[in-house]
């Protein structure tokens, strides 16, 4: 195993790409399974997690040849309707297979999900959404079975009380595009991935209406194609770099392959914040001041400010004089980077589901812990950003989301390196 050593304070210049994103791509690798036809998949990140759904679509009788940057999904006889433990226990995001397994072979059975431990992430929604749809649904052994001779369309509510679900919207989606007749989703996520995922179903040949708003109307076809598509740029990777050049009090950095348009909560908090965010042929860039003004922040479901860059925030925060009140409104648990991040000199401090960020002067580096993917990229941000030598353990977590993204900040003069633990 690596641990990721970072050698703080070096001046950083230069483009830093954004890869395609993760979370798009999980939902759309799983949606192959609805076509018998060959599918290409154009600018997929090369993560755990996007090798892990890849082993996962093998498993269910899929080949899949990975190229560069792209994927050919072709079918390899009937598909298997079992998702195996071993490998959705790893993932969350593999539980998306459950809905276009149904649908396509009127039956599923799938281990119930894992990923990192962010606090609890029920899998409620997409059940009461499947069920909706006329599954009859069993938990026996931590997997879920579900069987239907024919999915029938409902018309079906499928808010939480953290709001919206991203995944269970794209499993019953995905599971009503077969389905017979149709099916309306009221409270449906209107993420960026949704509609990336909602322009890959309609290009298969699906009929959907709705989106990128909170009402999805979808009518069953009897049958789906194949189909070329290249996935939308990772916003939260984009986030990230942003948050880094502003945390290094940077102009000289320029993010390459990011959409504006998917940022724009975090570019509000920015901008509040004193740092300028502009566009400048093709490029992002952002202009900060010397000193900055401490920002408050609420996470909500998109197009609110994204729990994925909360804890990428936080160490923005932690090097702002003032206090800066964060709140988590979709996982409210979600602050295990903050004795991490206090051992690195941050004065941080939970208080329910608010952490309440005094600013200091400086970051010190230290050896840190990941405990998830986005707190692994928060100790990243604060590593570059302090005094001194940090040490990162299990990175294995930022590998689940951020693809090479040590070359990647080499690539701009970081001096970042990998050691054996």
């Amino acid at each position: 195993m690596d641990k990721l050593v970072i050698e703080g304070g070096k001046p950083l210049k230069g483009e830093i790409e954004v890869s395609g994103s993760k979370n798009s791509a999980l939902p759309i690798i799983a949606a192959t399974l609805l076509t018998d036809e060959p599918c290409v998949i154009d600018n997929v990140p090369k993560l755990r997690d996007t090798m892990t759904m890849i082993k996962l679509l093998r498993s269910l009788g899929k080949n899949v040849d990975i190229g560069k940057d792209k994927l050919l999904i072709t079918s390899n006889g009937k598909p298997n309707p079992v998702a195996e433990y071993k490998l959705v226990s790893t993932m969350r995001g593999s539980f998306c297979v459950l809905g276009p397994l149904l649908t396509k072979l009127g039956q599923a059975k799938v281990s119930l999900p894992g990923g990192c431990i962010i606090g609890v992430r029920p899998v409620d929604l997409h059940l009461k959404g499947i069920a909706a749809l006329g599954a009859k649904i069993t938990i026996d052994g931590g997997y879920v079975i579900a069987k239907a001779r024919q999915l029938k369309g409902a018309h079906m509510y499928l808010g939480g009380t953290f709001g919206s679900s991203v995944l269970a919207t794209a499993n019953v989606m995905m599971a009503a595009t077969l389905a017979k007749g149709e099916t309306i989703i009221e409270s449906a996520a209107c993420e960026p991935e949704i509609e990336d995922l909602t322009d890959f179903l309609i290009a298969m040949g699906a009929k959907i209406k709705g989106k990128g708003s909170p009402r999805l109307c979808i009518t069953g076809v009897k049958k789906l194609k194949g189909v070329n598509y290249k996935i939308i740029p990772d916003r939260i990777e984009a986030g990230t770099f942003l948050l880094i050049a502003a945390a290094m009090k940077n102009d000289q950095i320029a993010i390459k392959g990011a959409s504006m348009s998917h940022l724009m909560a975090l570019v509000d908090k920015l901008k509040e914040a004193g740092i300028e965010v502009y566009e400048d042929k093709g490029l992002i860039r952002v202009k900060s001041p010397k000193k900055f003004k401490p920002v408050s922040v609420t996470t909500y479901p998109y197009p609110g400010f994204p729990t994925d860059l909360q804890a990428q925030f936080m160490t923005l925060m932690s090097l702002v004089e003032g206090i800066s009140i964060i709140t988590d409104k979709v996982y409210p648990d979600r602050f295990m980077h903050i004795a991490e991040l206090n051992r690195m000199g941050a004065n941080i401090r939970r208080e329910g589901t608010n952490a309440i960020v005094q600013g200091v002067d400086k970051l010190f580096g230290a050896p840190v812990m990941a405990s998830d993917l986005r707190a692994s990229a928060a100790l990243v941000i604060a590593g570059l950003a302090a005094k001194g030598r940090t040490e990162i353990h299990r990175i294995y977590h930022l590998e689940r989301g951020y693809e090479n993204i040590d070359e990647k900040l080499k690539g701009i003069g970081a001096k970042v390196y990998r050691e054996k633990e």
